[in-house]
């Protein structure tokens, strides 16, 4: 790709009509408002357009939208099945011994029970000890810093499906 070339999935993208962006865009993040507000502006002339309007409007999430992005999310250690993207993504996950699945679970349902929400964390690249760590150290937090570090979280999870997205991947 020359520096003057669109990436061949970012064109596509900015190609297709309105519903099926709106779908594809669905599978990067649950929030309706957030691909919504995408969707406004495109077409994308370089990838870091299209990130820098993602991070725009994740920012701008509301709580109610914060939720309906997280409900998109799998519990750390149970991605849905037949669900690839959540599999790849929870890879660290894959070779955790069963005590350590145990530990998550229940780390898991107390997470869930103190914030009313999935414990969510951008777990690509990050080993079963990392994610289990991380959500050791997050469940002590206050709700307000939970729900910052969750918008946190969810902007570099679409940040990396986004660029699957223009790289023509899944």
């Amino acid at each position: 790709m020359t520096s003057t070339s669109m990436p061949l999935g970012l064109a596509r993208f900015n190609a297709l009509e309105e519903r099926a962006a709106l779908a594809v865009l669905h599978e990067v993040c649950a929030s309706a408002t957030w691909a919504r507000r995408l969707l406004a502006t495109r077409p994308y002339a370089t990838p870091d357009d299209l990130y820098t309007a993602s991070d725009a409007a994740m920012a701008r999430l509301t709580p109610a939208d914060l939720e309906e992005a997280m409900a998109g999310h799998p519990p750390i250690g149970r991605p849905k099945p037949g669900d690839a993207t959540s599999a790849r993504e929870q890879q660290g996950m894959a070779g955790a011994s069963a005590e350590l699945r145990a530990e998550m679970l229940e780390l898991n349902l107390a997470y869930q029970e103190k914030f009313g929400h999935v414990f969510l964390i951008c777990a690509t690249g990050r080993t079963a000890e990392q994610m289990r760590d991380a959500v050791r150290e997050r469940i002590g937090n206050a709700p307000e810093r939970e729900r910052e570090i969750v918008r946190t979280e969810l902007g570099r999870i679409n940040r990396i499906r986004l660029a699957r997205l223009v790289e023509g991947g899944t």
